[in-house]
């Protein structure tokens, strides 16, 4: 065991995951299916248990640990920074926030950003900009994509077009309608007279690692200017470099004709913002960006010092490290080591798709020592996993995410693919 696995240390003589667990069963809402496992430090792309064993981290805290665990210079803009300025409201002017939009204004296009702490509060401000744009002409609806994910909110999960996250919570907030995925004919056919907007990911994640096609994509931006509508776009999970270019759709429209001209009129981010710091945002593009005008919106902790700071630190090290280009280097290497184990193991797996490091791994129909009852493949799979030292997500009943830190090196890339073949050997044996 290296020395950095010999520096976990519980914080009481006495904790065990069994008393972990019991404060959780005692105290915490039981919202969560959580895997059996604690966690209690990381450094790069590894996180160790309660017990000193090492994992490779390639879920990434759900596409969030753009840098790994605890990268210095992220430790260290965290430290300088709440040394001088952590909070003070949105009612007065800091250097942070005003920098970091100008940042991510560079990197997609003339327009403004709104500052949030998650990207359901992001996909939020999104809905409140679609539905002031609608107001005086009487529109509000959101046309949305059939197994999109935008949020745990109220609006949230009406906007998402899985059944699943719905249950329970009805009635649904009005206003949305779900329209099969990359389909644009159903799209248009969908137009109503309420439509305001339409509202996709670039790369659905939740629903399974499936990125928008060139045509879909510009056909949707086509048919938003035709009809006056909004075109908006999820990136909370496939954006900040997760793809190889800043946005999803920058990376699948960079080589198609008329695709760099292409912009959204909204985008929602989060997740890799902040490294791990809680921080999301929205852009609106010019002119919608002046929509919501002063008391049509707000947030206490949004765009704070302390989150922001971090948020620009995170993109100086990506600029710096040149980690765009690891995504995409890195992305065909995990890629091609993925085909390979699927040729080997056709019973265990179907296909690997996605953008960069942001992949996605189906299971085949009735895989081998997978089918439990109660449980999802993906999730027996991923406690299969976990066992023997990988940390992969879920992805609905079938797919397993793969979204490591854009800093992922080769030996980690190789560590990954070597017990997820170990894993697929003994299960298809």
């Amino acid at each position: 065991m290296n020395d950095f696995a010999l520096q976990s240390r519980p914080s009481s003589h006495n904790t065990t995951d069994a008393t972990i667990r019991e404060l959780f069963n005692q105290n915490v809402v039981p919202s969560y299916s959580r895997f059996d496992l604690t966690l209690t430090h990381g450094k790069g792309s590894h996180v160790y248990d309660l017990h000193g064993r090492r994992y490779l981290d390639l879920g990434g805290g759900i596409a969030v640990c753009a840098l790994g665990h605890a990268h210095p210079a992220m430790v260290e803009a965290l430290t300088e920074q709440a040394r001088r300025l952590m909070h003070v409201s949105n009612l007065y002017y800091t250097e942070p926030q005003g920098r970091l939009a100008q940042a991510l204004v560079a990197l997609i296009g003339p327009g403004k950003c709104f500052f949030t702490n998650s990207g359901g509060e992001a996909n939020e401000g999104l809905f409140k900009l679609a539905r002031k744009f609608g107001h005086d002409t009487g529109r509000f609806e959101i046309l949305t994509a059939v197994n999109s994910f935008h949020g745990r909110t109220l609006a949230g999960i009406a906007a998402t077009g899985q059944d699943k996250v719905k249950k329970g919570f009805e009635p649904m907030v009005a206003g949305f309608r779900h329209v099969p995925y990359n389909d644009l004919a159903a799209m248009r056919a969908a137009l109503s007279p309420a439509t305001v907007a339409i509202l996709v990911e670039d790369i659905q994640g939740e629903g399974g690692v499936t990125p928008a096609s060139p045509d879909y994509l510009l056909g949707l931006r086509a048919l938003c200017d035709e009809r006056n509508l909004l075109l908006l776009l999820d990136c909370v999970q496939s954006g900040h470099f997760r793809s190889g270019r800043f946005h999803g759709f920058q990376r699948i429209l960079e080589d198609v004709p008329g695709g760099g001209a292409f912009l959204p009129d909204g985008i929602s981010m989060a997740k890799s913002l902040g490294g791990g710091f809680p921080i999301g945002v929205f852009w609106a593009r010019a002119p919608y960006a002046d929509l919501l005008s002063a008391g049509t919106h707000g947030t206490t902790y949004g765009g704070s010092p302390l989150a922001c700071a971090v948020a620009l630190k995170v993109l100086e090290v990506i600029a710096g490290e040149n980690l765009a280009d690891n995504a995409r280097h890195m992305g065909e290497r995990l890629r091609a080591g993925l085909q390979s184990i699927i040729q080997q193991h056709p019973k265990l797996f179907r296909t690997v798709r996605g953008q960069g490091l942001m992949l996605g791994l189906e299971l085949a129909p009735d895989a081998p020592g997978l089918n439990l009852p109660h449980k999802t493949p993906a999730s027996v799979m991923t406690a299969k996993l976990q066992e023997a030292g990988l940390l992969l997500i879920p992805a609905g009943a079938q797919v397993l995410r793969i979204l490591p830190a854009l800093n992922l090196t080769e030996a980690d890339a190789e560590e990954g693919l070597a017990i997820l073949a170990r894993v697929a050997a003994d299960l298809d044996a």
